[in-house]
């Protein structure tokens, strides 16, 4: 069995900065809520800027497409669809993505909770394909408006093998995030995925 193989999961991420007594409008092409404009160069002592779950994931449906190997999950070829956030209030978010792949359409239900001072998310995914699975990932940020998502997820079981997964999600643009998986099957070495997909939120065109 090829241990190597791709899991579509719906996009989860984010960007933003601590609050500031007195906001302003963001420069082009700075995320509104990323770190402020200090007037220097950063210090490696600088406060990192705490992520925004609100100001990036809610609005428009999140679009992306996904070329996955052969594995546990399904078969290979390309997987497209859309994610929608929604806030459930307090700290939960709900996330659901509609996709479309080598074994047809499917479905994700994702419960997000995020503690923004502890820079923690965790969520509960739900897949039509017969599977579900608790994650959670510690937030990071760099001086240079970049943040990272390392989720890890609890073992569970899949296609009759035992999976662990863990996702490195990026942000690396205002509208755009690249993630890259990797993967223990029953208990093997956790295996890096080859390949980046992108995730793109179209606001204008996906609106309803």
């Amino acid at each position: 069995m090829n241990a190597r193989f791709l899991l579509m999961l719906a996009a989860l991420l984010v960007c933003g900065p601590a609050a500031s007594a007195q906001p302003t409008e963001p420069p082009a092409g700075q995320v509104s809520g990323q770190a402020p404009d200090r007037g220097r160069p950063t210090k490696h002592d600088d406060e990192q800027p705490l992520l925004d779950f609100d100001k990036y994931c809610l609005g428009a449906p999140w679009t992306f497409e996904w070329d996955v190997p052969e594995g546990p999950l399904g078969g290979a070829g390309r997987i497209t669809g859309t994610t929608t956030y929604e806030a459930l209030g307090g700290r939960f978010y709900e996330a659901t993505t509609a996709a479309e792949g080598p074994d047809g359409t499917f479905t994700v239900v994702e419960v997000l909770g995020y503690h923004k001072e502890s820079k923690v998310i965790s969520r509960h995914v739900t897949d039509s394909r017969g599977f579900a699975f608790d994650e959670i990932a510690n937030v990071g940020a760099d001086l240079g408006r970049f943040y990272n998502i390392l989720f890890e997820s609890a073992p569970f079981t899949a296609g009759g093998h035992t999976l662990r997964i863990r996702h490195t999600m990026r942000l690396n643009a205002p509208l755009a995030y690249r993630v890259s998986t990797s993967v223990s099957v029953d208990d093997g070495t956790i295996s890096d995925m080859s390949g980046l997909p992108s995730q793109h939120q179209a606001r204008s065109q996906m609106r309803r």
